[in-house]
């Protein structure tokens, strides 16, 4: 059986490339060449991913291992389907999630059809905590990592159901500390090499940084909900919603972002309890389990957030309406929503917006 591994470069995958040698498979290493520049670190805490110097950690790996490696120059796809994205998305007052869009668009669900079709693979491995099972009730499913810590799924929910046929995850079943003890082991150079940010290509910059460096300084308002003017902003895209940390402006009590309206160029902020909504709006859902067979369902609005049981998801002619069982905190147009029943993740979609009733 030929399974092509997405070699980043980095421990995760390495491990991945190693175990699957060892359990008989015939390996090819692939990695996706995103950036060209170098690799950097900002103040010793920031590595992109996906360099030059990736390429060649990479390529050391599969040497040492025995298997051939074979890289793709995806710049330009990567550009046009990731970056090109969250700068859109950013301009228009949302907070996208590329990763979760580079899992679809390129490196997981993408370039398992890609190289299914051109090298003829039956498998593209990755170095996510995650897991494929079939489960009795839902079919083949991708399921929350055994290492909560670690838990990648959430990035995995745009990924297409067609494409959970070509994946597979094997460091979904063992921790990151056991990973990095084979790598060792093993005597792999990458064993030590510090994990990637989550969002590569800022490359220790912060979204806004990133855009302002783009598209240019873009004032405008900073407006309380009650309609008093209290400051200025220099461009939406510096501000997600529920930031509290450098607004620059003071008020009686704190103040968190809860709008934004590109089209006003406002940035509106309230007190905390304009944060919380028990229903939102998703255009649409990329189901993994069809929707009749859900069930004790929770989900999940941002990566380190916490599941809250639903109430009901209800198709509408313009999407669908998600209801919580309970409030929940800074529902953020743009993120992605990921549906789980105990660690089975039924689907994702991307938040639209939350709805206001009354």
């Amino acid at each position: 059986m030929r399974v092509a591994v997405g070699m980043s470069g980095g421990v995760d995958s390495s491990v991945t490339a190693l175990l699957l040698k060892e359990r008989g498979y015939e390996i090819i290493g692939v990695t996706l060449r995103f950036h060209s520049v170098e690799a950097c670190e900002v103040e010793g805490t920031h590595h992109i991913c996906c360099s030059p110097e990736d390429v060649r950690d990479a390529a050391r790996v599969a040497k040492r291992i025995g298997i051939p490696h074979l890289t793709f120059d995806w710049e330009k796809v990567f550009r046009e389907r990731v970056i090109d994205y969250f700068v859109k998305e950013y301009l228009k007052g949302r907070t996208p999630n590329p990763c979760a869009v580079c899992n679809r668009e390129v490196k997981t669900g993408f370039f398992a059809r890609y190289l299914r079709e051109v090298a003829d693979i039956d498998f593209l491995a990755t170095g996510h905590y995650a897991r494929i099972e079939d489960v009795e009730g839902f079919g083949k499913v991708i399921k929350r990592a055994v290492d909560r810590r670690r838990d990648q799924s959430y990035f995995l929910a745009l990924v297409r159901r067609e494409d959970l046929d070509l994946l597979m995850f094997p460091l979904g079943d063992m921790t990151k500390e056991e990973v990095r003890r084979i790598a060792e082991e093993k005597g792999l150079e990458v064993a030590k090499k510090r994990d990637s940010q989550e969002v590569c290509f800022l490359m220790g910059k912060s979204p806004g940084e990133y855009l302002e460096g783009i598209v240019g300084r873009r004032e405008g308002q900073i407006r309380h909900v009650s309609g008093r003017v209290l400051g200025k902003h220099p461009g939406v895209y510096h501000f997600t919603i529920g930031q509290r940390r450098g607004l620059g402006i003071s008020w009686t009590r704190p103040l968190y972002v809860v709008d934004i309206d590109p089209e006003t160029n406002t940035v509106v902020v309230g007190e905390e309890e304009y944060l919380y909504n028990d229903a939102l709006i998703v255009k649409e859902i990329n189901f993994h389990v069809p929707l009749e067979r859900w069930r004790d369902v929770s989900a999940q609005i941002r990566y380190r957030s916490s599941p809250v049981p639903l109430e009901s998801v209800i198709k509408t002619s313009d999407g669908y309406i998600v209801r919580f069982k309970e409030e929940v905190r800074g529902i953020t147009p743009g993120q992605v929503i990921a549906f789980y029943s105990g660690d089975v993740l039924l689907g994702g979609g991307i938040i639209e917006a939350p709805l206001y009733e009354g």
